[in-house]
């Protein structure tokens, strides 16, 4: 296997899951159906600030110095997202950023926080969250696309390429440090349980709501 099956092999097993996600139901889940600037911002600050936390955590404790190197780096990113996210927020009116404290955590980052090999942080955390991380970032660029509110939509636009280069930063690390097929299923079966994981949330916080989960056909 090599990177570019590895991502195919990733994204055709979690098909249904990522295409859930990756539906305008995921920011009515996100905001507890609350569909207003603020609040779908601070649902992005709250996810940049768990990110930030989690890759943090993982640079001061990897003992491989390319995958230290790449999670010091993601958590700089990440905490850089959090604060152009951050002063978005600021610009709304009647927003206190002084007041606002982010939320850290959630059912993803709890799982991926427990990752301490390097094959399943990187495939968990870099590959897996990105995906997911991707299709959020696809459905707020169309929120703010729809309020019209271009300069906010071009913002998450920003980030989403961002994240898709983390993304292709954990498939080179994997592509390098993957030697057996035992090594890729490892990887794998991070990067599946990190989508499951936050489908399910997806999933939980949708029929709290009363909603099915499940497309319209």
């Amino acid at each position: 296997m090599d990177a570019t099956e590895f991502r195919e092999a990733v994204e055709a097993e979690k098909r249904t899951q990522l295409d859930r996600l990756g539906s305008n139901k995921l920011l009515v889940a996100l905001t507890d159906a609350e569909l207003d600037a603020e609040t779908v911002l601070r649902a992005a600050a709250n996810s940049e600030f768990a990110a930030t936390n989690t890759f943090e955590a993982w640079a001061d404790d990897e003992a491989d110095d390319d995958a230290r190197e790449a999670f010091a780096a993601v958590a700089d990113q990440e905490r850089d997202h959090y604060e152009r996210v951050l002063d978005s927020l600021s610009a709304l009116d009647g927003f206190d950023a002084d007041a606002f404290e982010p939320a850290d955590g959630g059912p993803m980052h709890m799982y991926l926080r427990g990752q301490e090999d390097t094959l399943g942080r990187v495939g968990g955390g870099l590959v897996g969250r990105g995906l997911v991380s991707i299709r959020t970032h696809t459905q707020i660029i169309g929120f703010f696309v729809n309020e019209p509110d271009e300069r906010r939509a071009d913002l998450f636009r920003d980030l989403k390429t961002e994240t898709g280069e983390e993304v292709d930063r954990g498939l080179d690390l994997l592509d390098s440090r993957c030697e057996t097929d035992a090594d890729w299923e490892r990887a794998r079966g991070a990067a599946e349980y990190t989508i499951q994981v936050a489908y399910d949330d997806y999933e939980d916080a949708l029929t709290g709501l009363g909603i099915d989960p499940r497309p319209i056909c």
